[in-house]
């Protein structure tokens, strides 16, 4: 498998720039990956997808406004990882000026750049204070919504049931239910804090040499139980597959136990899959990890006609657009 078997042609019109009016008003195409039919629906109806028996699994990650600027306007500092309150590891913009010594003023704070980390070029910056989050925070929006994050953002980039911070980017999939849905599902929760491997693309051209940025989870015991007695597991969002994934790799849905810790599993085709039976996610970036993972679950040729005929019947794209089942 090369990256480039994964890269499709997108205008850029169809890359949604702002959420729908209300949530659970996008579309949804429903692709059967044991017949290769393709539907068209309306996300309204994905109850209708499900039964008693299945069970929903769900990222209750919170977003945190992990992108700061400084006093000045010319540097940006983007928060991949609290060490301690006072002591984070950034991505830092422009990174020529970062240098080791180097103080940026943020608010009432000032930090100084103390190491820089030879794989990724992250810096770790020390502050005096803890920067005010609320006041100076600002949500780290995709690259390709070309605009800055609004207060509309702070609720409309945070699924309904978020609950755990520590995620720099939403678990978008589940953007789409509103409240009176999700309650009327069987659903369960795990916790992935979506990091810095989001804004990666994938640099290898062979697939094999690419390697993933650990994320840290966690698997409950509850949600075990649940998902040990679930006739169907139906993931939303990537990040809960590479959860379930990750601690089922040995011994799949029977040998599932409750566990913390971090993951940089990387799923492409071919895959077999051990927890996970269907899937809800949105459309994803050409050469993309997360494009890898869905055609991993569906097959390369049928994602990509299920993306060419996206692209034809103008579906809105990434985070803020609309979303595809795969039963």
């Amino acid at each position: 498998m090369q990256t480039g078997d994964f890269d499709y042609e997108l205008p850029d019109e169809l890359i949604a720039q702002r959420p729908p009016e209300r949530r659970g008003e996008s579309r949804m195409m429903v692709v059967d990956c044991k017949s290769g039919t393709i539907s068209h629906r309306q996300f309204a109806d994905f109850p209708n997808y499900l039964s008693e028996e299945d069970l929903l699994v769900l990222n209750d990650t919170r977003v945190v406004a992990a992108r700061y600027f400084s006093n000045d306007g010319k540097c940006e500092v983007l928060r991949v990882d609290m060490i301690t309150p006072l002591r984070w590891k950034c991505l830092v913009r422009p990174g020529k000026k970062f240098k080791v010594g180097r103080t940026v003023e943020i608010g009432e704070a000032t930090g100084t750049v103390v190491e820089i980390c030879e794989e990724g070029g992250e810096r770790i910056i020390e502050f005096d204070r803890q920067p005010d989050e609320e006041k100076d925070g600002h949500l780290a929006l995709p690259p390709y919504i070309h605009r800055p994050d609004t207060v509309e953002d702070r609720d409309r980039y945070q699924t309904v049931y978020a609950k755990e911070e520590g995620a720099i980017a939403a678990p978008t999939a589940g953007l789409h239910f509103p409240e009176e849905m999700l309650a009327a599902l069987p659903h369960e929760f795990v916790t992935l804090h979506v990091g810095i491997g989001t804004f990666r693309p994938v640099a290898e051209e062979d697939l094999t040499k690419h390697h993933m940025h650990s994320e840290r989870y966690s698997l409950g015991e509850r949600a075990v139980g649940r998902i040990q007695e679930a006739q169907r597991v139906v993931a939303v969002g990537t990040t809960v597959v590479r959860v379930l994934e990750s601690c089922g790799a040995e011994g799949g849905k029977a040998e599932l136990s409750p566990r913390q810790g971090e993951t940089d599993i990387f799923i492409y085709p071919p895959y077999e899959f051990q927890v996970v039976d269907s899937l809800l996610t949105n459309f994803h970036l050409p050469k993309s990890t997360l494009l890898m993972l869905v055609s991993a679950l569906a097959g390369r040729d049928l994602m990509r006609e299920a993306y060419q005929k996206a692209v034809e019947e103008r579906y809105r794209f990434f985070s803020y657009g609309d979303c595809m089942l795969l039963i």
